[in-house]
């Protein structure tokens, strides 16, 4: 006959264990009424060791902590089952009879017609590109292109553009750069919606800015060039038209009758949205407001394939000076501010060259397929010309010039640190002093001086009138316009 040892040692080689509380029989078994406490030791002992996967790792936390509580529900009926005489077949079948739970594993969105199930929160703190996963964010408004009111001489105008297949298929072959104009766009609405909710006299300006920058990164998933602000956030007020945005220090406060312009852009890989609308909490404000929203959308429904960019300005002047407004009971006729434009869009490259005027006259060059602008109109009560003035905050790289010819070592670092965070992208000061630079304005005046960096004043008419403006980005694609900017706001 085997000897006790001997026979636990068998069975450790079989994979049992014999613990202190198992009683050996001469027969060499193992008492039955121990058999019982020595399965829940071992459970005991395999509860508190952590599981290891193949790699080495431990496993997910929460997958053993749900594990945990199965075993120790296991255990529970099994210490009922040895109190009610150890029936060791019954405890058996109780546990073979018991699921273990499996770990909660990370719900993913359901898409549907392009949107995922995830819901924006309020304020908005998802990133666009992961409520639109799969990549099809919302389309804008879509028009088709118009007969020009003077057709080209050469009969080279196209018809029919809705309808023709081989339009259809130039248009798929863009369809990345859609996409992308399409994302900024999505951050736009999002974020100006947002921005409306909150804005209030009794703001800082800066303050406005900065809260509003901060979510248009969230929103974008800024990541350096690829995705980020395409400007500075321009919050002009009163007969300040444009390109005012305040310096650190600048501590002024958003009045009730104040009318302020916001104006601010998003991209993505370069593929720029730009747009615009002006805010008045005062009513005696809404015909100036009026005139230049009309004036923008006969600025979007003139504009189109073939279509003559002076023919543009008469059209969107006509509509604007069509209004007047009457303040404190005198009335000024609202004119379109003649020397601010629309302009093209290129990669990273605000201006790129044609400019879509707002008053009558102009040149009689006329848009192309593919070419995305950004349609813009200025009202004003004052003289409808801007001249530059106050202290500068808007700059932007000379597109045109490669590197910078300077020799003071501080310029050039400070050139180099802009073309790394900005590239061609215009930026404020605001901005320089995010990235950590201090003492910088020497060197800044050095790059203006050497017209490596341009700087770009505010823009203002006469002193006591007011401004107004209103902007949309639009893509001539090759079958239809698309107001790739439009939202349910304006």
């Amino acid at each position: 006959m085997p000897s006790t040892s001997a026979l636990e040692e068998e069975q450790v080689q079989n994979g049992n264990e014999v613990s202190e509380d198992d009683e050996v029989d001469e027969t060499g078994k193992i008492d039955d009424t121990s058999d019982g406490k020595a399965k829940k030791k071992r459970k005991k002992k395999k509860k508190n060791k952590t599981p290891i996967t193949a790699d080495g790792d431990q496993t997910d936390p929460v997958a053993s902590t749900t594990e945990a509580v199965a075993t120790i529900s296991i255990q529970q009926d099994d210490e009922e089952e040895v109190e009610e005489g150890g029936d060791e077949t019954k405890s058996t079948t109780k546990k073979k009879n018991k699921k273990k739970k499996k770990p909660a594993s990370t719900a993913q969105p359901v898409v549907t017609n392009g949107k995922s199930s995830l819901q924006q929160t309020n304020p908005p703190s998802i990133p666009i590109s992961d409520l639109y996963p799969d990549g099809n964010f919302p389309e804008g408004e879509i028009l088709e292109h118009p007969t020009p009111k003077h057709p080209p001489t050469d009969g080279s105008l196209a018809i029919n553009r809705m309808t023709s297949e081989e339009k259809r298929m130039r248009d798929m072959a863009q369809t990345e750069l859609y996409r992308e104009l399409r994302e900024a766009a999505e951050c736009h609405r999002q974020t100006r919606k947002w921005v409306m909710s909150w804005i209030e006299p009794g703001m800082k300006m800066i303050d406005i800015c900065e809260r509003l920058e901060n979510m248009n990164r969230t929103l974008i998933k800024e990541k350096g060039l690829e995705a980020g602000l395409a400007f500075p956030t321009g919050c002009s007020l009163n007969n300040c038209a444009a390109h005012y945005t305040p310096n650190n220090g600048d501590n002024t406060v958003l009045q009730r009758d104040d009318v302020c312009k916001i104006d601010f852009g998003t991209h993505i890989n370069g593929r720029i949205i730009d747009c615009a609308w002006t805010v008045a909490f005062n009513p005696k404000y809404d015909e100036l407001l009026k005139a230049v929203r009309e004036a923008t959308n006969t600025g979007i429904k003139t504009a189109g394939i073939d279509v003559r960019l002076c023919d543009i300005g008469e059209a969107i002047q006509e509509v604007m000076e069509s209004h007047e407004i009457e303040l404190d009971g005198k009335l000024y006729p609202i004119k379109a501010i003649r020397n601010l434009q629309g302009h093209l869009i290129g990669q990273y490259h605000i201006h790129a060259g044609k400019s879509v005027p707002i008053v009558k006259g102009g040149e009689g060059t006329r848009m192309e397929e593919g070419e995305i602008y950004a349609i813009e109109t200025f009202g004003s009560t004052g003289k409808g010309v801007v001249h530059d003035d106050m202290e500068v905050s808007h700059y932007m790289k000379n597109f045109d010039v490669e590197h910078a010819n300077v020799r003071n070592a501080k310029s050039k670092q400070l050139y180099n640190t802009i073309t790394k965070n900005f590239g061609t992208l215009a930026f404020c000061r605001r901005w320089i002093d995010r990235l950590g630079e201090s003492k910088y304005l020497l060197a800044l005046k050095g790059l203006v001086d050497a017209e490596v960096i341009n700087p770009y004043p505010p823009l203002c008419d006469i002193k006591g009138c007011y401004t107004a403006q209103f902007e949309h980005t639009i893509i001539l694609r090759p079958t239809c316009k698309e107001v790739v900017s439009r939202g349910e706001d304006y």
